[in-house]
């Protein structure tokens, strides 16, 4: 959800930047027709701007100002995670700030007091 708002599909295309890279190498996934040493060429995708009035549009939308407009979806998706993550615990999804840290505490501690499992 956030990505389609950082990049909108409208404003947006998909640009394939080419250069050499190796299998073992951080672009692995990306390389193609590597060589016997493990050589190939990089593929690599990247959204850019689809046009100059996107560009300007894009230079707007900013995670900072997302965040600062607050919309709708945003609140209810941070809210569905809340409630997902409250339920992993076994937690009440309307517990105060401070009362999911000292809880958050509580059980890191007790995981220190804990041996290591092999």
């Amino acid at each position: 959800m956030r990505n389609n708002w950082l990049n909108p599909p409208e404003w947006t295309r998909v640009e394939a930047l080419q250069f050499p890279g190796t299998i073992d190498g951080p672009w692995a996934r990306y390389v193609a027709d590597a060589d016997e040493r493990g050589v190939g060429t990089v593929h690599y995708p990247r959204l850019v701007a689809s046009d100059e009035a996107s560009a300007a549009q894009l230079a707007r939308r900013t995670l900072t100002n997302l965040y600062n407009q607050r919309p709708t979806w945003l609140d209810l998706a941070h809210r569905r995670l809340d409630e997902t993550v409250a339920a992993a615990y076994g937690w009440d999804a309307s517990l105060a700030g401070s009362d999911i840290l000292a809880r958050l505490l509580d059980l890191n501690l007790r995981r220190r007091e804990r041996p290591a499992r092999r």
